[in-house]
């Protein structure tokens, strides 16, 4: 690990957009959907790096509203890889004070895997350390839901209203946003809480991905001057 950052400048929010699974798998000569599963390793191991460095909040962007049009063998081999996180990998952590939420629509889940989400973030609410996984979640839905809301509760739509109905309501702003695998866009992530966020575009495709990364994108956010439009 590299030297501790000085106070004050360790983000209290992390976002990633887990982007370049397939890609990285097939660079390696392994099936495209291989990469899922190794992006999913690393995800588990990324958790406790960010925990350990002081962070209270990672969010992750695993699968947006648009991956349901993939091809139907990857959806359903995506689904059965979270329905395994969800009994292991993402419970281990829950054992570690690591609190696991979920974020986006829930309607297009299967009832199983609903249940054992709804069963994970129960066990998991009174732990320290947040992960939220944005599953079949888009920005854009986010904020239409949120008005919808808002509406119907007859209040006027303030921004403080309308976020009081967002999915990710609780979750702080990410002071950084990091997207692996060289695309320089957002892709409908976290839209309206990234307006201040630190944006960070890396070649590493996700699989590829390493703590030594993780720090040197510490480092320059810690060097970097935040005026929040001031």
């Amino acid at each position: 690990m590299s030297e501790p950052l000085r106070a004050g400048s360790m983000p209290t929010c992390i976002g990633i957009i887990l982007d370049g699974n397939r890609r990285w798998a097939k660079e390696q000569g392994l099936p495209q959907l291989e990469g899922h599963r190794r992006g999913y390793l690393l995800l588990i191991k990324c958790v406790r790096w960010v925990r350990d460095r002081g962070t209270k909040h990672l969010v992750v962007y695993a699968f947006s509203t648009e991956n349901w049009n993939r091809a139907k063998e990857e959806v359903s081999y995506f689904m059965n890889l979270l329905r395994e996180a969800v009994e292991s990998g993402l419970r281990d952590l829950a054992k570690e004070n690591i609190r696991i939420r979920f974020i986006g629509t829930r309607e297009r889940l299967a009832p199983e895997l609903l249940r054992a989400i709804e069963r994970l973030e129960k066990e998991s609410a009174q732990n320290a350390f947040t992960l939220w996984i944005c599953l079949s979640y888009g920005s854009h839905a986010e904020i239409v839901a949120a008005a919808a809301a808002a509406t119907a509760s007859g209040e006027p739509i303030t921004e403080k209203s309308l976020h009081a109905h967002f999915w990710s309501a609780e979750m702080p702003d990410p002071d950084i946003i990091i997207r692996t695998g060289g695309e320089k866009r957002l892709s409908n992530f976290l839209l309206w809480q990234a307006a201040y966020s630190e944006l960070f575009f890396i070649d590493q495709k996700w699989p590829a991905f390493t703590e030594k990364a993780l720090d040197l994108i510490l480092e320059e956010f810690a060097g970097r001057e935040r005026r929040h439009g001031k």
